[in-house]
């Protein structure tokens, strides 16, 4: 491997998913300023909206969420083409 190309900041982060709550640590290098207490230990938090608990392709579950209303706007819209 190449010298000095690589990061050297990797650290414990904890992920959390806002949808179900769930969290998890692994090794990162990203930059936060929030912070998560996890079994009593601080970790840097990144919260996500999806993860591998609550994404339908790993929990064969379809779950539908829609905070924009995009899919009433796309329904009333594409009404008319209805047969």
């Amino acid at each position: 491997m190449k010298k000095g190309i690589h990061p050297e900041n990797y650290r414990m982060v904890a992920f959390k998913d806002m949808s179900n709550d769930d969290v998890f640590l692994t090794r990162s290098t990203v930059n936060t300023k929030e912070t998560l207490d996890v079994d009593g230990v601080e970790y840097p938090l990144v919260k996500l909206e999806i993860s591998r608990t609550s994404h339908p392709f790993y929990t064969g579950k379809t779950k539908l969420i829609d905070t924009a209303g995009r899919i009433d706007k796309f329904k009333t819209k594409y009404a008319k083409f209805k047969k």
